[in-house]
């Protein structure tokens, strides 16, 4: 897979969401929400400010990031079901201890 976002988008892959509670509860797919985490597949060169600088990206390949249940777009790229978001729709970055 080749994708390049442009200025200050990212290609995300949702994480999988648990399909079982912690009492042991199996949810069906049907009935599972969106996974609202994911991993950033590729960044874009960042956006332009007034001036005509590069402004850098926040995130970087390989980040877990949280974001809006309903944010992004949709694509399918070889089978995988992937988003194409603005760094402005990412609400964190997920650290790794």
């Amino acid at each position: 897979m080749k994708l390049r976002p442009l200025a200050d988008r990212v290609i995300v892959k949702r994480l999988e969401n648990e399909t079982k509670t912690a009492s042991g509860i199996v949810i069906p797919d049907n009935a599972a929400e969106k996974p609202d985490q994911g991993e950033v597949l590729a960044v874009g060169p960042g956006r332009m400010d007034e001036d005509g600088d590069r402004i850098k990206m926040d995130v970087k390949v390989g980040d877990r990031v949280l974001f809006g249940k309903y944010s992004g777009q949709t694509v399918k790229v070889d089978g995988d079901e992937l988003l194409v978001m603005k760094e402005d729709d990412l609400f964190a970055v997920v650290e790794k201890k």
